[in-house]
């Protein structure tokens, strides 16, 4: 009898399991998900420093603000001294001077309420008509806004005052009041807002409905670009309140003057002969004058994000 025919066996493992061993995994590429970001040291050691470069003035203005002309110069700048004067210079600053400080923190709101509530205004009707409506000229006014926003202020200080000063209007309000109306960042950034946040049908829909422009605008567009209203209140009030140039060649009259002139005369005062040395008010004044900014920027922080991100998803 001929043998039975046997097939070949698989070939066996170079080495085989011992017991109680299993084989090796192999890890496989990890992956990044929205959930589980990708990590960066690099990333992390810069945004520290930028955080630092941020909070610590913070820090120092709050720290310093509690102390007395004395105790300033007699203990360190990121620790407290003896004394705890906070509320008192807080009172301090209020009533120096006859209380100028009030009078330049009530003319510091008007010219927010005034130049930066007036240049948002203006900054919407300008975005939601170049965006969405077409007429002759078009592509050259966006080339002169582009053109308005890469020129720095500072340029055009010296030929806005000598215009001002023919006018008359020098050492007024209006000084300060009526540049601060023109922001063309502000109308750029509505400009490709209104593009993206407005729906030409909805627009389109509206129009057949009978309702007029003036009526589209306020009952459609207008709730439609909140985000972006409040990204460009939110720059134009931060620019008019921080005001420095401006004011500084616009007006000669103190009672005029912004917080940020004013506290700058306030501390050059130690600079001259016989004047008074009031770095604590200084320094009060100037936590008390970024505290609305904080506050604003705190309450409004979720609309402001959202117009900034505006655009950046393709549907």
């Amino acid at each position: 009898m001929s043998s039975p025919l046997t097939t070949a066996s698989p070939a066996a493992p170079a080495k085989a399991q011992g017991p109680g061993r299993s084989a090796p995994r192999l890890r496989g590429p990890r992956r990044h998900t929205a959930g589980r970001p990708r990590r960066s040291t690099l990333l992390t050691v810069l945004t520290s420093l930028v955080v630092l470069y941020t909070v610590v003035p913070l820090i120092w203005l709050a720290i310093n603000a509690t102390k007395t002309q004395s105790g300033l110069a007699d203990s360190s700048g990121l620790w407290f001294s003896d004394d705890f004067a906070l509320w008192d210079n807080i009172r301090d600053t209020f009533t120096y001077d006859d209380g100028v400080f009030t009078r330049w923190l009530l003319n510091t709101l008007m010219y927010v309420v005034l130049g930066a509530g007036g240049a948002t205004f203006l900054a919407i009707l300008g975005g939601y008509a170049l965006a969405k409506f077409d007429f002759p000229g078009k592509r050259g006014v966006f080339a002169v806004v582009i053109g308005a926003v890469a020129v720095p202020g500072t340029a055009l200080a010296v030929p806005t005052f000598l215009m001002f000063s023919k006018m008359g209007l020098t050492d007024t309000p209006w000084a300060v009041i009526i540049p601060s109306l023109v922001s063309p960042f502000g109308l750029y950034l509505m400009w490709v807002f209104a593009a993206e946040a407005i729906p030409t049908e909805l627009l389109e829909a509206a129009r057949i409905d009978g309702a007029g422009e003036a009526r589209t605008f306020f009952t459609v567009a207008l709730p439609l670009l909140a985000p972006g209203i409040v990204t460009v209140l939110l720059f134009t009030t931060v620019a008019t309140w921080n005001n420095y140039f401006l004011p500084l060649i616009m007006l000669k009259d103190s009672d005029w003057y912004p917080l940020t002139l004013g506290l700058s005369v306030w501390n050059s005062q130690a600079e001259t002969i016989g004047g008074d040395v009031i770095f604590n008010l200084v320094i009060t004044g100037s936590l008390l004058t970024i505290l609305p900014l904080i506050a604003a920027f705190l309450l409004l922080q979720k609309y402001w994000q959202s117009g900034l991100a505006a655009g950046s998803v393709k549907e």
